[in-house]
């Protein structure tokens, strides 16, 4: 017998180690005879994708076009060896992810502002929002004071208080603006990138008057059409809203046209809370809910006549009529990305039923993630396609492995109207069980919070959406062109009113909403991991499943909190003290330390009092203790800055600084530099992450020229000074 075997435990242990091998092989074969092997090639797409975002800079599109090129050459050159020949069609799902990606940002590249600026804007009105207060404004873009014209961004978003303009204008006025501003916090949310993909090159608002100024040139091809569909979401929410009445309004027009600036924070905050935002924002659930309605009502009008039902597919041309219908809806709802994702995934799955295949499967799941990745690969780092595609995964993984094991069925001696009621309530509490489980991580990863009542919320809310809301808006959009509609905007707001109830009354229950501390994305890697792995297969290699996710609750069960934040203009620090608390200094916006106080797993409102227990401060600046004992000056004066660096650990400043410093010194032009940035305490010093990665991609913030300053200088707040600029969070659910 060999050494080894002896020293690995024998023979035994061979046979052991052999066996599994044989194992792992069968089930490998089990899974490509059922074709589930196809299954992964958006997930290598996903991966190519993952590559491009991680890059240092920007790629050329030569070298991952002409590594798919390669790869497709060499896949039939090996098509005779099956394991060479996966692998080749891996790679070439790899490199197509990486040259979608690589092509999409070259062709939606536009300017980006330099840096804060008031100026002359003039411009076409693409899209007019009203909200509660005033309204946000998409313009695109034929002038710009004081910058160069080459440096014109294509469109920018502002908010304005008053003011009565519409779609197709074109517009001057006096803008206060700002380039998208990057992560509250390293890791957090980059609504820079996010803009620089929607080709927003600036945000702000226009805070005095507006006037209607010739254009200096005709409007570009298609905004004319923009502009008129956009007028007719505009006059149909106000109609929806003015019927359903209040927030049931509100809400019964964003389900309709998209027009959710109506909906007041307070309600989205129930909705949230009662685990059913989803329902605001026009996805997957709408997107079916709205196509079946029109596959139902057609089909069971063209079944009225024997001849048609005996002589014609009713079956498909139903599903025609949905295609259309879904196509028509995403186009006047104002074609969202989570819109037009959802519309994919529509018509993928009604496209099926046109070729006689099974509508809801895995494959088409597949097709139509391709799909969405080849026309907009940055959807994959947000929480959106992650949740809605994690959710129809796991519920059509559900119903593949229950379809072999029968239905539960209520005892045959139950009364006609309880059987069904009975299942449709399980139906909706194993459909969110499942979606509940398969979007947790995204969300706690996203957003830092978990809705434990949200099972309750969805199974005492979604019924009426079904059965009554979403119904009523497909009648309602019918009848509105013959001036018919009021009832059915009336039924709409009645039915949203008791969900708005419903969302309330989960929402003040204790512990409705639970602050998680922000992990990191090696653990939402784990996380995504075993969701494919028990979805996409079918034999017991599922059970694998039970690694990754260990791995991942052990990462995000200790996640690596900064003993220091740092708002990227200086207006503001929060220092971890001697209770493991942040305590605030300076006075960073409200969003900010919202963002902060959510990532650190806190609870407490940024208008808490005990956020400054713990500070120390004047009219100069205010020191810190931290849990070690380490002393954290923030200086807002030149002559504390002097003094801190003789006596603190660390001095952070929203003033620029070139003199020496004995402390570390994290200045207004490191800031400018890097974004917001955390530190972490190690031994020999502190470790820093920026929120401006180093590298050079086109939706990075180049660093501004820090203010100038007098020899003596006072900055109360480097917050004062910015234009304000309405933050936005990604879409909170699919």
């Amino acid at each position: 017998m060999r050494p080894s075997a002896f020293a690995l435990g024998g023979p035994n242990l061979e046979l052991t180690l052999s066996a599994w091998r044989d194992r792992l092989l069968a089930a490998l074969s089990r899974e490509a005879e059922r074709r589930r092997l196809f299954l992964w090639l958006p997930v290598m797409m996903g991966a190519g994708i993952l590559l491009y975002f991680a890059a240092d800079r920007e790629p050329a599109l030569w070298a991952p076009a002409t590594g798919f090129f390669a790869a497709c050459a060499a896949a039939f050159v090996l098509r005779q060896r099956r394991f060479a020949l996966l692998l080749c069609l891996a790679c070439v799902a790899a490199f197509a992810g990486f040259a979608a990606a690589a092509w999409r940002t070259a062709t939606v590249a536009a300017p980006m502002l330099d840096r804060p600026r008031i100026a002359q804007l003039s411009g076409f009105v693409e899209s007019v929002e009203a909200r509660d207060v005033g309204a946000r404004l998409v313009i695109l873009v034929t002038g710009l004071a004081g910058v160069e014209p080459e440096r014109w961004p294509k469109r920018v978003r502002v908010n304005v208080r008053s003011g009565t303009v519409s779609s197709g204008d074109h517009i001057a006025a006096v803008a206060r603006l700002l380039p998208p501003p990057g992560p509250a916090r390293p890791g957090g949310y980059d609504f820079g990138r996010d803009a620089f993909f929607r080709g927003l090159g600036a945000v702000g608002s226009i805070p005095g008057k507006i006037a209607l100024t010739p254009p200096p040139r005709p409007p570009p091809a298609g905004l004319t059409m923009a502009a008129t569909i956009d007028q007719a979401r505009n006059a149909l929410t106000r109609r929806i809203a003015e019927i359903g009445g209040g927030q049931a309004g509100a809400m019964s027009a964003a389900l309709v046209t998209g027009k959710r600036g109506l909906i007041t924070e307070t309600t989205n905050t129930d909705l949230r809370a009662a685990g059913i935002y989803h329902i605001v924002s026009i996805s997957g659930l709408h997107m079916v809910l709205a196509a079946g309605t029109i596959f139902w009502l057609v089909r069971a009008l063209l079944a009225l006549s024997q001849t048609l039902a005996l002589r014609w597919p009713v079956k498909k041309l139903a599903a025609i009529a949905a295609m259309i219908g879904a196509v028509g809806y995403c186009v006047f709802s104002g074609g969202d990305v989570a819109t037009v994702r959802s519309l994919i995934m529509t018509l993928v799955m009604l496209g099926a039923i046109l070729v006689d295949r099974a509508a809801l499967s895995m494959r088409n799941l597949a097709l139509a993630a391709m799909i969405v990745l080849l026309r907009e690969p940055e959807a994959l780092l947000g929480p959106s396609f992650q949740m809605s595609f994690g959710a129809v995964a796991a519920l059509i993984a559900f119903a593949e492995r229950w379809e072999n094991r029968g239905r539960p069925q209520p005892p045959s001696t139950w009364p006609w109207p309880i059987r069904p009621l009975w299942i449709a309530a399980t139906g909706i509490v194993i459909t969110t069980l499942l979606a509940t489980a398969a979007t947790a991580p995204f969300g706690a990863y996203h957003f830092q919070t978990f809705n434990p009542f949200g099972l309750l919320g969805n199974a005492l809310a979604l019924p009426f959406v079904s059965l009554c809301v979403m119904p009523a808006a497909v009648f309602g959009v019918l009848a509105y062109p013959f001036g018919l509609d009021a009832p059915a905007w009336w039924l709409m707001g009645l039915a949203s009113e008791v969900v708005l109830k419903l969302a309330h009354w989960v929402a003040i229950i204790d512990h409705s909403t639970l602050v998680i501390a922000a992990f990191g994305p090696a653990a939402l890697a784990c996380f995504a991991a075993s969701l494919l792995w028990i979805t996409l297969w079918t034999t017991k290699l599922r059970l694998l499943a039970i690694l990754p996710l260990i791995g991942g609750v052990a990462v995000a069960a200790k996640p690596e909190r900064p003993d220091i934040l740092i708002e990227r203009d200086g207006s503001g620090i929060a220092v971890r003290g001697k209770d493991d608390l942040l305590i605030l200094a300076g006075k960073p916006s409200r969003f900010v330390l919202q963002q902060w106080l959510t990532a650190d797993g806190d609870g407490r409102n940024p208008d808490d009092p005990t956020l400054r227990q713990g500070a120390a401060c004047d009219a100069l600046g205010c020191v810190i203790a931290t849990r070690d004992g380490r002393s954290i000056a923030y200086a807002r004066d030149r002559l504390a800055i002097i003094e801190d660096c003789r006596r603190a650990d660390l001095v952070v400043t929203p003033i620029p600084w070139t003199a020496p410093c004995a402390a570390k010194l994290v200045d207004r032009t490191a800031l400018s530099r890097d974004g917001a940035t955390a530190l972490v305490r190690r031994i020999g010093g502190w470790r820093s992450h920026a929120s401006e990665q180093s590298g050079d991609r086109p939706w990075s913030r180049k660093p501004a020229a820090p203010p100038s300053s007098p020899t003596r200088q006072t900055v109360p707040t480097a917050q004062a000074a910015a234009p304000p600029v309405d933050h936005a969070e990604p879409e909170r659910l699919p």
